[in-house]
């Protein structure tokens, strides 16, 4: 028997929790009926064969490869960054022993929002909650000792994703990789940072055009380069529902390839290195239709709205996160299962690529400790559970089926809404995406309050009395080491060399040509990330929600 006062006897009783006879509904509020059966896929009976078809076919709902993990898994990619670039490639260096397959790149603040560490908006957060990277030279330090022709790199950055792609090609060229080999992604979503993260410079006309700039170059020169990670994640992260997540996403997707194909780009030849970010959330059937649903309306859009013909155009290829958003300080530990199922859905859903959170993410950078319990989730969930070993195990569920036409209906009717507010940039400019975002964060913050939703830990299931994890902290020294150096560089560099470069990207901005050959010369000359977006902005201007920009 416990002891008076002990854990054991300070958890609240079960009888606390709502009766499990009220309407169930999903984490987004759909609501769910006791039973489905043959009968809640009669309307289907007309789109049978296009709706579900079979794996690595045509819509692709069951999975874009016939025999999907069975042929190879999914790609274990961990997300990581902190302090310095040396920093940062230590945690790179230990992932990669422990099993991780990939490597993902998390940026601070300051780079993310195009500053240098010196700035004084910079002023606290260099290296906080990413790496800090202020020109080429950071990048070299960041991947040293890294096969770039054999490891995938994915990064995590959207404003200064042109700039950070173009430090990063320069790097690959000074230490002899092949351009043409390079593997990976950079996400460069402009579009979610103005409906939901917040991490824009430019307006969004001018931002979007360097998505398709980099798209145009990359296409030509860095052929094996996913372009562009289309991000639902940041989206579901800000309170969207799983619907407004698929829907907003893909319109975005929509939004590049009509933009990519104004400028005279050919579908088939982008198309295939567009790739897609999702959140792997709490509900595991939700979770999964979504991503089933979102890969046939992708292939329909594809194929019937933009003319794509390529089998490759027409594959919504995608990579899955946990949802940070549900990780919680209380009992920490248990966040190792949230993921663990989160990660099942992403799987079960036919993710292309997984990052599992680490469970002490809401306290701190994760530890040494705790990313490698993440990466062993992966890891038994590959060779353990089974799960792999059929091609979409769930494929004919009455209940997943139903989600999933679901799904593809009410995402359908938000790209009409998109259309009868003008379109993307209008929508954004009128606050509609913010708006809709807003409500449904609302709401289920309200189901939490009232406890018509169960959070274990927080509104069910307390402890009075917690034991500490050990954090990982974030060296006090790391912003005075960046700023040094960065100072350093400016002194050894040639500047005539570098008036010259930013010059001549302010003259191909204003001129509308594609900027990256130009950034290309700038990081040659060791011109900084924020040095770079400062001339950009001399031509394109600075946004402000509202549309102040200036």
């Amino acid at each position: 028997m416990a002891a008076p006062g002990s854990a054991a006897q300070t958890t609240q009783p079960l009888a606390s929790v709502p009766d499990r006879a009220e309407p169930a509904t999903t984490v987004s509020g759909v609501p769910i009926d006791p039973l489905y059966t043959e009968c809640n896929l009669e309307p289907l009976d007309g789109r049978r064969e296009t709706q579900l078809g079979e794996p690595g076919c045509y819509p692709f709902t069951r999975g874009i490869h016939p025999t999907m993990y069975r042929g190879r898994l999914w790609t274990v990619r961990q997300f990581a960054g902190f302090g310095t670039p040396k920093q940062t490639n230590e945690r790179f260096h230990f992932l990669l022993k422990q099993g991780q397959t990939g490597l993902s790149t998390a940026f601070d603040l300051p780079t993310l929002m195009g500053l240098d560490s010196d700035s004084p908006r910079a002023l606290g957060e260099v290296g906080r909650l990413g790496v800090a990277v202020d020109t080429v030279d950071d990048i070299r330090e960041l991947f040293q000792g890294i096969d770039l022709e054999k490891i995938s790199v994915s990064m995590t950055i959207n404003s200064p994703a042109i700039v950070i792609m173009a430090f990063f090609l320069v790097h690959a060229e000074e230490s002899g990789f092949d351009w043409r080999k390079l593997r990976g992604t950079i996400q460069n979503d402009i579009l979610k940072e103005f409906h939901a993260q917040n991490e824009f410079v430019f307006p969004p006309e001018p931002s979007v055009r360097l998505v398709v700039d980099l798209i145009e170059f990359c296409t030509e020169h860095v052929p094996q380069w996913n372009t562009v990670s289309i991000s639902g994640y940041h989206i579901r992260e800000a309170g969207s529902t799983a619907v407004q997540e698929l829907a907003m996403t893909l319109a975005d997707g929509m939004h590049y390839v009509e933009q990519c194909l104004a400028r005279g780009l050919p579908v088939d030849s982008f198309a295939p290195r567009l790739s897609f970010f999702f959140n792997a959330h709490n509900d595991l059937f939700e979770e999964i239709a979504k991503y089933r649903a979102a890969r046939s309306l992708w292939a329909d859009l594809m194929r019937n709205r933009y003319g794509a013909r390529e089998e490759s155009s027409l594959k919504l290829r995608f990579h899955a996160q946990t949802a940070g958003c549900s990780l919680q300080d209380r009992q920490p530990e248990v966040n190792l299962m949230r993921v663990a199922y989160q990660a099942l859905a992403a799987v079960l859903g036919g993710c292309q690529s997984l990052h599992t959170n680490s469970m002490d993410e809401t306290l701190s950078l994760p530890s040494e400790h705790a990313v490698t319990l993440a990466v062993r989730t992966q890891q038994v969930l590959a060779y353990e559970t089974g799960v792999p070993n059929t091609v979409d195990p769930l494929g004919g569920s009455y209940f997943v089926e139903t989600l999933t036409e679901q799904m593809r209906r009410e995402a359908e009717a938000y790209f009409e809404k998109i259309q009868s507010r003008g379109g993307m940039i209008r929508a954004i400019e009128t606050g509609f995406f913010r708006r809709e975002i807003a409500e449904s964060a609302f709401a289920w913050q309200q189901a939490v309050d009232t406890r018509q939703k169960i959070v274990v830990g927080m509104n069910a299931f307390e402890e009075s009395e917690e034991k500490p994890c050990d954090l990982h902290e974030v060296d006090p020294t790391v912003e005075q080491e960046q700023v040094e150096k960065l100072q350093s560089l400016r002194e050894r560099r040639n500047a005539t060399d570098w008036q010259a470069v930013l010059d001549e990207l302010r003259r191909v901005a204003a001129e509308n040509r594609n900027v990256l050959p130009a950034l290309l010369q700038a990081a040659r000359a060791r011109a900084t990330v924020g040095e770079i977006m400062d001339a950009l902005a001399d031509v394109f201007g600075r946004y402000a929600p509202g549309g102040e920009s200036g």
